[in-house]
């Protein structure tokens, strides 16, 4: 079964543009970047030419000798037998930071040969860039950020006609059952495969213990990378953060705490690897923010943040819990449930803002998840992985700020009741529409 990715249809808005320049695809290794511009390139192209400058050194060299991208195509024309033409050709450039120079020559693609589609992507690139002090050819280059496979495209792939059904409805009220129990099921799966292709191949084919082993492959393949780009005493220090993760989320109070990684760590000691972690695509820092002001971004506290993994399966697998955990709804596990169906809904919303999420503490009392900015509305999104759905912390912040709406992602149906949101929690990768259709009913 081929999964279903939503970046294919990105890049098809890519391919329409009139004023298209090379696209640099950005994200973390193994959820799919590959796969998606060969299956992208076969969708919309007659044929593909693929340059890994990993693999091919010789290539390579011919980024040295010139920066006119006709030489430059004319001699990578000596090493396919793939005719290499304009609207007719799509030339992918994989492991772009192998090579500065090809990274530079994307350049003078955009500015000398805009008529040829070119996508360039790589392992660790964001790491490589800062690391290697290379240049990004910034306003050459469109950069588009790919994350491991969402839930939507997940359930878009097993259950076309009820995530068909969910597409074309956005009323706030009772899901049918049909929906319910499919969402229910395909949401308890995600927990456990995560978004990671080859860990969702193996849920799908009904392999429960290959999925351990392809996620265990990953997060292996991931911890000797982190000897890439660092040095001796980094990459000692990224590791400890990276297994530190599981604990840090299992505290009740969820804020990241250098002593959990190492007693008597300090902050200044760390940063360069949690910065590693980040640019690797593999952790996600989530700010306190002093009060929901527009924009979040001017209340961040950058002292105070949660960090989570890239992906809810990946962070299962360094927690050690054992995939009949998330599929029983008894609340056993509670702590690390709870921090995986937090890392769930990041992993949910992520892709659909246009800032980063942050979180709102009120002195130790009260906590609200995720702070989301649309447009011009700020919203709390309170995530609830036990069936206890007490929402004291939501009292707290609507007393103290009465916004227009709340958000509950829960074990329920959907609903709006006075100016609480809830949402199944399968749904929040559709929060931001049903948001507006409660601005509507409330309006």
């Amino acid at each position: 079964m081929e999964i279903y990715r939503n970046t294919i249809d990105e890049l098809g808005r890519w391919f329409e543009k009139k004023d298209r320049k090379p696209i640099l695809l950005q994200g973390a290794r193994q959820i799919g970047k590959t796969w998606v511009m060969r299956a992208f390139g076969k969708r919309y192209f007659q044929n593909v030419v693929e340059i890994n400058f990993d693999m091919q050194d010789e290539v390579g060299e011919i980024f040295k000798r010139t920066k006119d991208p006709h030489k430059i195509v004319s001699e990578l024309q000596l090493y396919t037998e793939e005719k290499i033409e304009a609207h007719k050709t799509l030339l992918i450039f994989d492991e772009i930071q192998a090579n500065e120079n090809a990274l530079n020559s994307l350049k003078y693609f955009a500015e000398l040969m805009p008529e040829l589609h070119i996508i360039a992507a790589g392992s660790l690139l964001g790491v490589a860039v800062k690391h290697k002090k290379m240049t990004v050819p910034v306003g050459k280059v469109e950069i588009l950020k790919m994350y491991p496979v969402t839930f939507e495209e997940f359930y878009h792939t097993t259950e076309n006609k009820h995530w068909q059904w969910l597409n074309n409805n956005n009323a706030i009220e009772n899901l049918p059952v049909a929906v319910k129990q499919t969402l229910t099921e395909r949401y308890r799966q995600y927990l456990v495969c995560g978004g990671m292709p080859k860990a969702i191949v193996s849920m799908l084919e009904g392999n429960y213990d290959n999925i351990e082993q392809e996620i265990n492959n990953i997060i292996t393949l991931y911890e000797a990378d982190f000897s890439k780009y660092a040095t001796s005493t980094e990459v000692i220090r990224i590791g400890q953060i990276w297994r530190s993760l599981p604990s840090q989320l299992a505290k009740e109070n969820k804020k990241f705490v250098y002593k959990v990684v190492k007693t008597g760590a300090r902050a200044r000691e760390y940063e360069d690897a949690l910065l590693w972690l980040q640019d690797a695509g593999l952790i996600t820092m989530v700010y306190n923010v002093s009060k929901p002001g527009m924009p979040l971004s001017a209340y961040k506290d950058l002292s105070a943040f949660k960090v989570y993994a890239m992906d809810c399966g990946v962070l299962r697998c360094l927690s050690r819990l054992p995939a009949e955990a998330l599929m029983s709804r008894a609340d056993k596990y509670i702590e690390m449930k709870g921090a995986i169906t937090e890392n769930f809904v990041l992993q949910s919303i992520l892709p659909i803002l246009e800032n980063e999420p942050c979180y709102w503490a009120s002195e130790g009392k009260a906590e609200i998840d995720y702070v989301a900015q649309i447009g011009t509305g700020v919203y709390p999104i309170e995530v609830k992985a036990s069936k206890n759905l007490s929402g004291q912390s939501l009292k707290s912040y609507s007393d103290k700020y009465n916004p227009d709406l709340l958000i509950r992602l829960a074990d329920t149906d959907l609903s709006l009741t006075d100016k609480l949101l809830s949402l199944p929690l399968p749904l929040a990768y559709k929060f931001k529409e049903y948001v507006k259709e409660a601005g509507k009913q409330k309006g």
